[in-house]
């Protein structure tokens, strides 16, 4: 279990890395985008993430 959970933190890494690497001005803009966002439509916004990758993970298995 351990080695699927450090796999997992892995692709994070990578998938996060991906927009930076390919475009860091957008990546930049973004940034300053969530900067101006309230700290409850940040909340919304993890919690609409987290869900939306248990629901996946329960349809993948």
């Amino acid at each position: 279990m351990w080695q699927e959970l450090i796999e997992a933190a892995c692709l994070v890494l990578v998938l996060e890395g991906m927009l930076p690497f390919i475009a860091p001005q957008k990546w930049r803009a973004m940034l300053a985008n969530i900067l101006t966002l309230s700290d409850s439509t940040i909340r919304r916004i993890g919690l609409a993430s987290m869900i939306t990758g248990v629901i996946l993970l329960y349809i993948l298995n």
